[in-house]
Order: structure tokens, then sequence, then C-alpha cells
């Protein structure tokens, strides 16, 4: 299938690692221009040195989502170099732990104001699009909840009603907005990586909880964030796409 994102223009926050990184990677091989952020200079440098060797215009910075002035400054700086915004994929977290309140302004200091500074950013541009397209990236905590409180469960859950929000009221401009929502994901670095040798009977259990026996790869989460956000999904918005290897014990609606 022919996703129609040759030429295209997008930005992806927190795109140096993970599942960032596996959209940004999939976004450049199927013809995209895209910017792409993180908090991390070294992370920034590595992904750009690999990045930097296709055809594809591809532009790196060092921007957190927290900090308004320096983070819109990037989006302003991005969104110019790349001569325009077709798309942008809020992915930036800040996978908070714990229910208290650090936790809970943490997870909405990154995860919502992060995201709604990015959408705030790209709007203008995105309505100028022929194609304009927001996915934000969310998890199934936020859908099944299992185990404790947490605030990442509830921040997660309003990044859904957000994207729902932006869906309804910007469809008139062209706009499109959707959100995915992974299971557990599985990459080297990552939290499953760091509990498979801190609390390998979690691992395990979470391992043996999924129905198809395996955590989720960054690039299956990719796959779905590329084509709901390509012009192949053009009449696909309001969407929450659960990918989890059929884990979530509840009925979608």
């Amino acid at each position: 299938m022919d996703l129609g994102l040759k030429g295209k223009r997008a930005i992806v926050t927190g795109g140096s690692k993970g599942i960032g990184r596996r959209v940004v990677d999939l976004l450049v091989a199927e013809g995209c221009d895209v910017g792409f952020c993180a908090r991390n200079e070294a992370d920034v440098v590595d992904a750009l040195a690999v990045l930097s060797k296709g055809a594809a215009r591809v532009v790196g910075g060092v921007a957190d989502v927290t900090d308004d002035v320096v983070f819109r400054g990037w989006m302003k700086e991005t969104i110019s170099a790349l001569g325009g915004l077709d798309i942008l994929v809020a992915n930036a977290s800040s996978l908070v732990a714990g229910a208290d309140e650090a936790a809970w302004q943490k997870g909405l200091d990154v995860d919502i104001l992060g995201t709604v500074r990015a959408v705030e950013e790209a709007q203008p541009h995105l309505e100028a699009s022929e194609c304009g397209s927001i996915v934000s990236v969310s998890s199934t905590a936020a859908v099944n909840i299992s185990g404790g409180i947490r605030a990442y469960s509830g921040v997660k859950a309003a990044l859904i009603s957000y994207m729902s929000g932006i869906s309804t009221n910007l469809a008139g401009k062209g706009i499109r907005a959707n959100t995915v929502s992974p299971g557990a994901v599985y990459f080297e670095g990552g939290v499953w990586d760091r509990n498979k040798t801190e609390d390998p009977a979690r691992y395990e259990m979470a391992k043996k909880r999924n129905p198809m026996g395996r955590f989720c790869t960054p690039e299956e989460v990719a796959n779905g964030v590329v084509f709901l956000a390509s012009p192949a999904a053009s009449y696909i918005s309001g969407v929450n796409l659960v990918i989890d290897g059929a884990a979530t014990t509840r009925i979608q609606f």
C-alpha cells in the first residue's frame, strides 16, 4: 500500500529512541522530511548520524516539552526548516510511576501540556496542509486499569480525550487527530528491558499475561502510528488504536 507520505513533512516529539525513534525511521523510509526532538543531546546526535545518511531531510534538536519557551521556539524553527508541516506525532512521555502529587504534576507537564504546546504550534501549519494529521501516543493503561492507582493511567486517559476533542473541533479545518495506545513494549534500554533484570518475576508475568506470549515491539507500534498519520487514513479520525496483542480485556467502543 502506498501511504502517500513521500514529500510530506512531519515532527515527532521524543523521537530519539524507542517508539518515537521507530516512528521517525518509518516516516523517513516512506519519504517524509522529519524533525524530531529529545532531551538528551547524545541521543539526538546518535540518531542524526544514522538518519542523515538517507535521502530525506532530517532535523534533530534538543528540546524539553515542559520548557514552554524553548520547546515552542524549537517547533517554530523546525517547521521553518521543513518548509511547513503535514504531520505531528506527540510521543514524548514522562513514563511517571506512582500517584502522589509530584507524579501527577510530572505527567501533566510532559504528557498533557507538552502535547498541548506541540498542537498549538503545529495547528496553523496543519490547517495550511492538504493532509493535516496529529497522532498522540497513549497507553493501554488508560483503558484497562490493573494494579494500583497510577498518575500515568490518568494522564494517558486525558490524552485520548484531548485527541478526541481535536478530531471533532478541527475536522472542518482539514485536521485529523487519532491516538495509538500500545500495551507493554520491549526494547533495549526501555522499561521492560530494565524490569527483565531488576524485576524478572514482573517481566515474566507480563509476558505470560499476553495471549500472544510476548511483548510488543516499537516497530509494531510505529506501523500503527504512521498509518494513522498518513493520507492513506484520510477518513479515520477520533480513533484510539489499541496495539497490545489482544491483552486488553474489554470490548472497545
